[in-house]
């Protein structure tokens, strides 16, 4: 480092540790761990909430309250994907599935100490990676072009194998499925409207938000409401809060681990349009291609909460890099915090390795403390956050699904996120019934829009000739590193299936009607998208071929494989048969509790129509606590009030969330009017 750097590091940090603005980092970093607790919240709401209170501040003020904020908002997402299997927010996806493992396996304690760790870790390598890049790195980043832009969504796209468990087929034809979901709307180049169905809301695509939580948290919460179970099971009365330490000590032990994703998520972030959902999943799958014993991944394995965990927090840094450096936002956050420059009269480019060189160090100390503040708190607050796995479902599933339908509603602010997040529910709950892999159908709808865009600028500049291009024949490369393991062994596998095809009876039931019911959709799709121009039906044919492929070879596996076969199962990896009750109850029990789950959820969404959103949560955690669950009348109206009170203060008065408009509001206008609330 350059001696003027090294001085101008040293008066960074000097500034940083004034008293009161130290205080503003802490502020920040407490409204971070806040909004990132309450699921689907997430550094976009946080920063566009936070800059009209930096107004008055001065420069290096700002960005201290601006990056605590940012730094730790992925660290306490992480409570609400371990303890209930909802992701705060997208880029928490890949952490649900050993996280929560863990916390159901009783190890909600050990799952925390490890996240924690590895964020705090992971912080501090992005932190250094900022420090030491941006000079390093400005004529690697002007070298990128849309080519090897969209060979970097080929190798996340390549993560859909190692995603898919033992379920290598279902998970291939999730991922098209998902990148079938992707082309919806009229994103094409031609402005051409694909599969939106005359619906409005679907002009723009699908949402990310209700699609993930529908995916991941309605699945889990349906199951908890099935079993009847505390979220850590017969294990909650045994977990041992000291075994945090054990989780510190699993990353320490992993460091190599820890340093790699680190890294990863710094080079991945600093090339926008890279999301946090893309960048936590290739961490994960990277992960689980490269560890020994990796056969435990999605059973709970620590590791598989330690790679996605290290690269989330390192990303904020690798965002920063294109945002300070070039003026390009890496992400929407980044977008905004771009505004949060300008509206401070700073010009990100040179002049920030220059003339701003100590603000570009105040943000590198900014990110380093803030993470250690961060994993300090929520290490010193996890003896109070895993006791929430011992409280029963009767109490905790009306308060979490009240939460989980706010934060879905935070998508687009329309009708159809309520309606996205209760479908995609039915969908993640029957393929996790069935079998089939979730990861690769959100990993598809992640990359699929990005992957459309870069083909079409690629093909534009370069025609074809972006595929010689030195640098997207190294990643291209890899992408042929990474599936031809997994690729392979489903060739051979099926192979030895059809050679002894007549040995098998044909099995069915409701696995194999669910493949032909995919099918179905699938030729239903490439049917109706035949009048399309070229340009618009190009990645949507690509994918649903795909798809087909792999939906009609998984269902002749369904049929004629052996009932206990590699192909078994979905997120955990075990090889059992997908019709097996894991829930402790009958299977006609299971079917007919999920119903009245998915009854209850349809319901709220009537009731939210009728009277409005907030008078809604009040009238449904009551009504289901009471009659869903048999709670006595004065704890199910406590909790009612205390729930609505919650989400009054947070979503109405301190974010000012614009509600639905209800029926009871449309009787009467002067109570919307003075209310807000209908």
């Amino acid at each position: 480092m350059q001696p003027d750097m090294l001085a101008s590091a040293v008066h960074a940090l000097q500034l940083l540790l004034e008293p009161m603005r130290l205080m503003i980092l802490f502020l920040g970093v407490l409204i971070g761990l806040a909004i990132g607790v309450l699921p689907g919240l997430n550094g976009i709401v946080g920063m566009a909430m936070l800059i009209p209170f930096t107004y008055n501040l001065d420069q290096y003020t700002a960005f201290a309250l601006l990056l605590g904020m940012a730094a730790v908002i992925t660290s306490s997402d992480f409570i609400t994907a371990v303890l209930f299997g909802v992701p705060g927010h997208v880029g928490a996806a890949a952490t649900v599935i050993d996280g929560h493992a863990m916390a159901k396996k009783g190890e909600a304690g050990r799952a925390f100490g490890a996240g924690f760790a590895s964020s705090l870790a992971g912080g501090i390598v992005g932190a250094i990676a900022l420090a030491v890049s941006i000079p390093i790195l400005r004529p690697i980043m002007l070298a990128i072009g849309s080519p090897e832009l969209l060979a970097f969504t080929l190798f996340g796209m390549s993560m859909v194998a190692t995603l898919s468990g033992r379920a290598p087929l279902k998970g291939l034809t999730a991922a098209g499925l998902g990148l079938m979901i992707a082309m919806v709307g009229s994103r094409a180049q031609s402005g051409t409207l694909r599969w939106t169905f005359d619906w409005l809301y679907l002009w723009d695509g699908v949402p990310l938000i209700p699609a993930t939580l529908g995916l991941f948290a309605l699945p889990e919460l349906a199951e908890l409401a099935v079993s009847r179970k505390r979220i850590a099971g017969d294990n909650a009365p045994n977990i041992d809060l000291s075994s945090q330490w054990e989780g510190v000590h699993d990353v320490v032990r992993n460091w190599w681990l820890v340093l790699r994703c680190g890294v990863l998520g710094v080079g991945l972030g600093a090339i926008p349009g890279i999301g946090s959902a893309v960048i936590d999943w290739i961490a994960y799958g990277y992960a689980q291609r490269t560890e020994k014993n990796s056969e435990t991944f999605g059973t709970g394995d620590v590791r598989g909460v330690i790679a996605p965990e290290s690269s989330n927090n390192s990303k904020e840094a690798g965002h920063l890099v294109p945002t300070i450096a070039f003026g390009v936002p890496a992400g929407a956050s980044m977008a905004i915090l771009l505004g949060a420059f300008l509206m401070h009269g700073l010009t990100p480019g040179p002049e920030m390795l220059t003339k701003n060189l100590d603000l570009t160090y105040m943000i590198m100390w900014s990110l380093t403390l803030a993470h250690v503040m961060g994993a300090i708190i929520c290490l010193a607050c996890s003896r109070w956050l895993a006791q929430v796995s011992r409280i029963r479902p009767e109490v905790l599933l009306p308060i979490v699904i009240a939460l989980v339908f706010v934060a879905a509603f935070e998508g687009e602010h329309d009708w159809g996120d309520l309606y996205s997040l209760v479908f995609f529910g039915i969908i993640g709950w029957i393929m996790k019934r069935l079998g089939w892999p979730r990861p690769p159908m959100v990993l598809g709808l992640v990359v699929g829009v990005i992957f459309e865009r870069y083909l079409f600028i690629s093909t534009q500049l370069y025609g074809w000739g972006w595929l010689l291009r030195p640098a997207v024949l190294g990643i291209l490369a890899c992408v042929a590193w990474a599936l031809y393991r997994p690729l392979s062994q489903i060739v051979v596998t099926l192979i030895g299936q059809f050679r002894e095809v007549r040995s098998h009876v044909p099995r069915f039931g409701a696995a194999p009607a669910f493949s032909v019911a995919v099918i179905v959709l699938i030729v239903t799709a490439i049917l109706s998208s035949a009048d399309w121009p070229h340009d618009a039906k190009l990645v949507p044919l690509t994918a649903c071929g795909m798809a087909l492929v792999a939906a009609i070879l998984n269902l002749v596996n369904e049929l004629f494989g052996p009932e206990q076969n590699v192909f078994a199962h979905a997120d955990s990896g075990v090889k059992v048969s997908a019709h097996v009750s894991d829930l402790g109850v009958a299977d006609d029990v299971v079917r007919r509790r999920a119903t009245i789950f998915f009854v209850w959820m349809a319901a709220f969404i009537g009731v939210v129509a009728l009277i409005g959103f907030i008078p809604a949560i009040a009238l449904f955690v009551f009504a289901y606590m009471r009659f869903g669950f048999g709670e006595p009348w004065p704890s199910s109206l406590g909790l009612a009030a205390a729930t609505t009170l919650v989400c009054y203060i947070v979503f109405h008065w301190a974010l000012q969330v614009a509600w639905p408009q209800s029926l009871l509001g449309d009787l009467f206008p002067a109570l919307r009017a003075s209310t807000r609330l209908i």
